[in-house]
């Protein structure tokens, strides 16, 4: 395909930069000269994930949020900011419109990705006739779902594995997705407007994109899951110490315990998973944040009590290198989309405590692929430490565990078996709207 060049816009935040930059690396790999456009603080984070090797091939564009009283810059990116100024971040990201059009213009690329979230971009784009491409950077099931609401209000869901109980829709802002769609026009789409990414495989919910496509209002094209890297950063003293405690434990006999960089456990939430983890009488690592200028205290002798059986890390964890350890037989996590994957990449089996957003529908999708078990809550959304423990207890000490970890590792096998041909249709599409926009510019010339 030659060296073309594209532009990628993801939305402010973590779980969203990452695919963009897997995606990235996969068309580097491709061939592709790819820049990636957001504000300095996220360059920062993006600029120590990109290896030596993709130095030459995937660049960063610096996008300047303007100055708010109310958010100032070591507030451009959800990373710790303050719930109550979510919406403000997204208004201010809209605010660049005319710089974003002055970056397009100068960089003059042959292509352009961007965040479902950030529609606005998209009509940039086509008012210099870039064509365009949207990515959903989560799965097509979730994708399914809210599209479904969003075309056939009323209707009923036809896959009743994946629901949303009311304490959750309640715990759902939908102050961003409002405002994207203020963009679209339902009456006015093109075939190629249909086109849409994912950050998925057909082996994960190939049923889903199934439906999508069915629809003819969606054509649903899945990124593959990315492969891990082979260095995944240098580790401290204290990620070493912990790798050596990690040795000394039994094959799958050890927990590991994260929630996210950006949701942050309240007071009654941390003590139920506190008392959980107790009671569980399992090993653990259990990854701790909290929100900036903020300390919520463990239970009351609740280290001494765990002693040598548990590690406790404030702050960043080495993930990928705890999880692909073959002590650990458990993730307890927040399904996040990214963690969900690297569980799935490196055969660890879910105990799947939802917090917020899509969360809840990523671990029912888990559970229904016969790899996650997901822990009660009451009719409140309540955890109950009972319940904690009994979820561990069954994953890492009964054949709970033995049957989630081998369909686990089938699922694992059967996503790494078709990356190559899912980005092949990638980049299938990309040539194809290419080649559409060629044709159209020759059609008005003639």
């Amino acid at each position: 395909m030659g060296k073309l060049r594209i532009v990628m816009l993801p939305y402010l935040a973590y779980g969203h930069i990452t695919p963009f930059l897997e995606l990235a690396k996969k068309l580097s790999n491709r061939g592709f000269t790819i820049d990636i456009c957001s504000s300095p603080i996220n360059l920062s984070f993006i600029k120590e994930k990109i290896p030596e090797k993709y130095s030459s091939s995937i660049h960063l564009i610096e996008l300047h949020l303007p100055n708010l009283p109310e958010l100032p810059p070591h507030h451009h990116t959800t990373n710790g900011l303050p719930s109550h100024l979510k919406q403000t971040l997204f208004k201010a990201l809209k605010m660049t419109k005319p710089q974003f059009h002055q970056i397009l213009s100068d960089k003059k690329p042959d292509f352009f990705i961007y965040d479902i979230m950030l529609l606005w971009s998209a009509v940039v784009a086509s008012s210099l006739n870039i064509p365009s491409l949207r990515f959903y950077t989560v799965n097509a099931a979730i994708f399914s779902y809210f599209f479904h609401f969003y075309f056939n209000p009323g209707e009923e869901f036809p896959f009743p594995a994946l629901y949303m109980r009311d304490y959750e829709q309640a715990k759902m802002t939908h102050e961003v997705v409002d405002d994207a769609e203020v963009e679209v026009d339902k009456d006015n789409v093109t075939e190629s407007d249909k086109f849409v990414l994912v950050h998925s495989s057909k082996s994960i919910d190939g049923k889903y994109m199934d439906y999508l496509c069915g629809t003819g209002q969606a054509k649903v094209v899945p990124i593959g899951t990315q492969s891990p890297e082979d260095d995944v950063g240098n580790l401290d003293n204290i990620d070493m110490e912990l790798l050596e405690w990690l040795e000394k434990k039994t094959e799958h006999s050890t927990v590991y315990v994260s929630f996210g960089s950006e949701y942050f456990l309240t007071k009654e939430e941390m003590e139920e998973v506190a008392s959980g983890l107790e009671l569980s009488g399992a090993d653990f690592i259990w990854v701790v944040r909290f929100q900036k200028g903020e300390q919520v205290e463990l239970p009351q002798g609740f280290k001494e009590r765990i002693g040598e059986r548990g590690r406790i890390i404030e702050g960043w964890a080495p993930q990928q290198r705890i999880l692909k350890h073959p002590s650990i037989g458990g993730f307890v996590t927040h399904c996040g989309w990214n963690s969900t994957l690297e569980s799935i990449e490196f055969g660890v089996p879910i105990i799947a405590m939802p917090m917020l957003y899509d969360q809840p529908l990523n671990a029912r999708l888990m559970a229904e692929n016969g790899v996650a078990v997901e822990v009660p809550r009451d009719e409140n959304g309540n955890l109950d430490r009972v319940n904690i423990a009994e979820k561990i207890k069954h994953v890492i000490r009964d054949e709970t565990g033995e049957n989630l970890r081998k369909k686990m590792n089938n699922l694992g096998e059967n996503v790494r078996s078709q990356r190559e041909e899912e980005m092949d249709g990638v980049v299938d599409v990309i040539q194809l709207l290419l080649d559409e926009k060629k044709n159209a510019t020759i059609a008005e010339k003639s």
